[in-house]
């Protein structure tokens, strides 16, 4: 083995999660490097909308947002369950507001609410309607000079210089239907023209983390694979990366190398069929490296079995993940028997979990009004689907109800009596069967001119389209557990010494829930944080000649 070098503390991926705690590490004096597998940095938070859910942060209390810590807790707890400890949960609430203000002091990033993006349970005890989700303003990147092109490429590719916030995205969803979707494009085309390159989304949030890092010194290894761990009388003492390269840490490891999502062997071992690695939006490399690692450190896991799931387009280039699309009037969602199943403008994870319940193969199916009003899979109003589609068999499109049916193999007369009910309640504006509009949530990405709810509308107008949804995610939830300090656990509870882990790398404070928009990022920073603190805390300890 060769032994290349030595810091105080090694973290594993370059994620939100890594790049705060790594930021954290070296504001508290120590000596930090970041190891990524990927030949970019960024990973699947680059990839991501850069959104935060963390209640009574600084940036919400500055909108104006009424909150309490109170209604938080009780709002999780709710939610969550007795998935989570309670004080897993408390220390989220208590110290996520102070991990964002440490961020904005020590990057250029900043933050704006997202004004009216519910909670994904805004009617549940503690919830907020308003919402509590922050994103990164639109961030100069111009500051990281050459380390520019190493950043992980986004999600979903833009035309050059455009730059949209998800508090843009929803109001260009109506570009064809509401005034301020028409003063939002144009808002979105002028910045166009501001000097500098502008980023937004998880490309923000990274590229911001990543210019604070800079200016730490904090030096980040691309195309530096996880290997193992290195474990010295029975403490994590460094990583072996690449081929047989030894990194010591003198205080402490932190995988942060996200999830499991791109190894189709641990899929299919801890998660239900139909599984795989094709249908998730996560960064490639997520191949569980750090979670098998502290396994075999002694490691304990936990919701291997989950992750945050997604209602998805399988296009020919890959996933789409769907948000506003199940929610817009003139559409619903049919399983195999050619029968709705759920509100389709639920939280996104209830979607699938509903998907999963018997309810496979599942199709979205609308009428040509809603193609003609709103956005579809990156395709603008009244812009055909590309004709590769077709031919892969995502979407199918027909003159009438039972032709579409006969094409997607569901029965005619199912079908049609499924879209006459529907139609049926869409023009009471009221979905008794599913309860679709019911929720602020379901309302956030409606058409507030479409009346009596902004959720529901008849599909009448020929031809009519169906499109295969399939359960993707934006990344596996499950992971090695952690207390409330990030240290990686035994089964029997016990921590091991030198080794912890956050983001996708850990199991999810959330459970099987997911609070709000950002509850992904907004855990893997504050206990990436964390994480740095306590590893700060045992180099204190041995600088003055205690025990870490």
């Amino acid at each position: 083995m060769v032994e290349d070098s030595e810091f105080d503390v090694v973290v594993v991926g370059s994620g939100g999660a890594g790049m705060t705690a790594a930021l954290c590490a070296a504001h508290r004096g120590l000596r930090v490097v970041v190891v990524e597998k990927a030949e970019r940095f960024g990973g699947s938070t680059a990839r991501s909308g850069g959104g935060l859910w963390i209640p009574n942060n600084a940036v919400l209390r500055e909108a104006g947002v009424t909150d309490t810590p109170e209604q938080a807790l009780t709002y999780l707890r709710h939610i969550v369950g007795d998935d989570v400890p309670d004080d897993l949960l408390r220390t989220y609430l208590d110290r996520g507001p102070e991990m964002l203000s440490f961020i904005r002091e020590h990057t250029p990033l900043e933050f704006h609410w997202v004004r009216g993006y519910a909670d994904y349970y805004p009617e549940a005890p503690g919830g907020q309607a308003r919402g509590r989700s922050i994103e990164p303003d639109p961030f100069n990147a111009d500051v990281l000079g050459d380390e520019l092109a190493n950043l992980q490429a986004p999600y979903l590719p833009s035309p050059a210089k455009i730059v949209v916030t998800a508090a843009d995205y929803r109001w260009l969803t109506l570009v064809a239907r509401h005034p301020r979707g028409l003063l939002r494009a144009a808002r979105v085309f002028v910045r166009r023209f501001r000097r500098g390159t502008l980023l937004a989304l998880g490309q923000a949030l990274s590229a911001g983390l990543r210019a604070g890092l800079l200016t730490a010194g904090v030096p980040v290894r691309l195309n530096t694979p996880l290997v193992d761990l290195h474990v010295e009388d029975g403490r994590v003492a460094g990583v072996v990366v690449g081929g047989d390269e030894l990194v010591r840490a003198r205080y402490g490891v932190l995988l942060a190398a996200g999830g499991f999502e791109h190894n189709e062997r641990m899929r299919k071992e801890h998660q239900k069929a139909p599984i795989g690695t094709e249908w998730t939006s996560g960064a490639k490399e997520n191949t569980g490296d750090g979670i098998e690692a502290g396994v075999r450190a002694g490691g304990a896991v936990g919701l291997m079995d989950d992750a945050w799931w997604g209602p998805s387009v399988p296009l020919p280039r890959g996933p789409y993940f769907c948000l506003s699309e199940r929610t817009q009037p003139g559409c619903l969602m049919v399983n195999g028997a050619g029968r709705r199943f759920v509100n389709e403008a639920a939280p996104y994870v209830d979607a699938v979990n509903a998907m999963y319940d018997g309810n496979m193969p599942t199709w979205l199916v609308a009428d040509q009004r809603y193609r003609d009003r709103y956005p579809f899979a990156g395709r603008t109003p009244r812009q055909p689907f590309p004709g590769h589609w077709y031919k892969a068999g995502v979407v199918h499109r027909a003159d009438s109800v039972e032709e579409l049916a006969k094409l997607i193999d569901v029965p005619s007369d199912a079908l049609a009596e499924t879209v006459r009910r529907f139609n049926e309640l869409a023009e009471t504006g009221r979905d008794e069967d599913f309860h679709r509009g019911d929720s602020a949530y379901d309302r956030y990405y409606g058409d507030p001119r479409n009346r009596p709810n902004p959720c529901l509308a008849p599909l009448r107008k020929p031809p009519f389209h169906a499109v295969r949804i399939v359960p993707g995610d934006l990344g596996t939830k499950g992971g090695l557990r952690t207390d409330t300090r990030a240290r990686v656990l035994r089964e029997d509870g016990t921590a091991i010494p030198g080794l912890y882990a956050a983001g996708n790398s850990s199991a999810a404070v959330m459970g099987h829930s997911y609070a709000g928009p950002g509850a992904t990022l907004g855990p893997a920073m504050t206990f990436g944080y964390l994480a740095a603190l306590d590893i700060a805390a045992a180099a204190t300890t041995d600088h003055r000649g205690g025990t870490p």
